[in-house]
């Protein structure tokens, strides 16, 4: 008989024991924890109801609310490798504290690229009724996603489709190239070389575009002999600087595609008895902090706006989860400079 009262006192509190409590039928604490307009419940009962509901810390079963609701207060995120990369991980970052926000949880599946695991983890959140759903990957590239993506509200988060047809929020590539190219004009600066990629991929035309109407807007020729590609690594970048630092009128300043290339150029600018910045200034492109801060000098950079992507992604969905009819937007996230000690 002992045995039994404990494990009755052990046990977690129940709606039974809330309505007991509160004096109350466990129709009338149903009524009130989901907020039933309809339900003619005086405002002391009510306070009543969630007085006892503090007092014994009783939680609802959250799945089983949802299926009266229709609500689950869950979005889901799948993405390829944003969950594991060291710093894109703050665009979940971002989309977590939005939808805590808005009091939803973010439910997260990493698929490593693997379409068998993306299939199983939609398959997964749609059956546990997410309100949305964000399509995450870890660079700015074309997607196809599945189709039933199609059967939630979605927002893709800093991909896109073909046709445009979904919601994206992706980083303003062409400003962020403007951005870094105007940094260095700004700094008197009129040689300016470009590293940039070899993967066609949108970084590598929009940055290469900014760069060019940067040069254009101050009045500076553009020199295709200062626009070199290579594989985005400090290895070919290194051969790719010396070369142009043996022109007969080298560049003062190089813009690399991102903050990687960036080593490799430090490397061959200090090996050709040059100092960063008063020979030749440096800008990179990611802020990738576990590189851009601890060289030396720390390099001057321009963000990917992961955060804020996550944000407004999050934004978006909640709005169309609300059921408000928009068009496919497709948004575009400005990267800021961070400057440091290298231009």
């Amino acid at each position: 008989m002992a045995d039994h009262s404990r494990s009755k006192r052990n046990r977690p509190p129940s709606m039974y024991d809330v309505a007991r409590l509160a004096g109350v039928s466990q129709t009338t604490v149903s009524f009130v924890v989901n907020n039933v307009a309809s339900a003619a419940i005086s405002q002391e009962t009510r306070d009543r109801v969630w007085a006892a509901i503090h007092a014994l810390g009783w939680r609802p079963n959250a799945m089983a609310r949802g299926l009266r609701t229709r609500h689950s207060q869950t979005l889901g995120l799948i993405s390829d490798e944003v969950a594991t990369s060291p710093y894109a991980v703050r665009m979940i970052l971002g989309a977590q504290e939005k939808a805590w926000a808005g009091s939803q949880m973010l439910l997260v599946v990493n698929t490593s690229g693997q379409r068998d695991i993306e299939q199983t983890a939609l398959q997964f959140m749609l059956e546990r009724r997410v309100e949305g759903l964000l399509y995450a990957t870890m660079y700015h590239h074309e997607v196809v996603p599945p189709p039933e993506i199609g059967l939630v509200p979605a927002v893709l988060l800093n991909c896109f489709v073909a046709d445009r047809s979904l919601p994206a929020i992706v980083p303003d590539e062409q400003q962020g190239g403007y951005t870094a190219t105007e940094a260095l004009i700004r700094r008197g600066h009129r040689r300016i070389a470009f590293v940039n990629e070899t993967i066609p991929m949108p970084a590598l035309f929009g940055r290469l575009e900014g760069y060019r109407q940067a040069l254009a807007d101050y009045g500076l020729p553009f020199d295709p002999t200062l626009v070199r590609r290579c594989h985005s690594n400090a290895q070919d970048t290194f051969a790719v600087v010396r070369e142009l630092l043996e022109l007969p009128d080298r560049p003062t300043a190089i813009f690399c595609f991102n903050d990687k290339m960036a080593m490799g150029a430090y490397d061959a600018i200090k090996r050709a008895g040059l100092r960063i910045p008063q020979d030749v200034a440096v800008i990179g492109f990611d802020n990738l902090e576990l590189i851009a801060a601890q060289l030396y000098p720390p390099l001057t950079t321009v963000a990917l706006p992961h955060y804020e992507m996550g944000q407004r992604a999050v934004e978006l969905l909640q709005t169309l989860s609300a059921g408000e009819q928009l068009p496919p937007i497709q948004h575009t996230i400005p990267c800021p400079l961070v400057e440091r000690a290298s231009i």
